[in-house]
């Protein structure tokens, strides 16, 4: 069942690129804009984190930016170091967190079917719950409407 604003964040504890614990409650009094993608170092993916990291002067300390994807810690680390992101990327290799915000869904490509990321992206407000909810997000779009939503 889909997010939607005024509903409460689900929280998670994962590792990021560096091997830290990061949890989301630790993050309890500010904004915080989560977004899910479905590979590290992929067109769409590079497109959207890189879009995130040039925004980040906009961005300000108006809301913390968390990616999420199944890659390994290591892979992240490659990704990040590759495109000097500058913002967690955090390692959901069960996709546990990305069931509970319900972007962990059937895909289709090729005329094959696969369980994958359905790229989405939740602002989450000061206390903890979902303040806008963008799902099968276009890469482009998501500094965008994070943008627009803080402004």
């Amino acid at each position: 069942m889909p997010l939607k604003p005024g509903d409460k964040a689900p929280d998670f504890t994962l590792l990021d690129q560096n091997g830290d614990t990061v949890k989301r409650s630790q993050f309890n009094g500010r904004k915080v804009l989560v977004y899910f993608y479905p590979k590290a170092d992929t067109p769409g993916c590079t497109a959207q984190a890189c879009g995130l990291r040039d925004a980040a002067p906009d961005i300000g300390d108006a809301a913390v930016v968390l990616g999420i994807s199944p890659d390994k810690p290591a892979k992240q680390k490659k990704f990040d170091d590759k495109y000097s992101l500058g913002f967690p990327l955090l390692a959901d290799e069960d996709h546990t967190v990305a069931e509970a915000y319900g972007v962990w869904a059937e895909k289709s490509m090729y005329g094959r079917t696969y369980m994958g990321i359905v790229r989405s992206a939740f602002l989450i407000d000061e206390k903890g719950k979902i303040a806008d909810a963008w799902y099968k997000i276009s890469p482009k779009d998501t500094a965008a409407n994070l943008l627009e939503a803080l402004a």
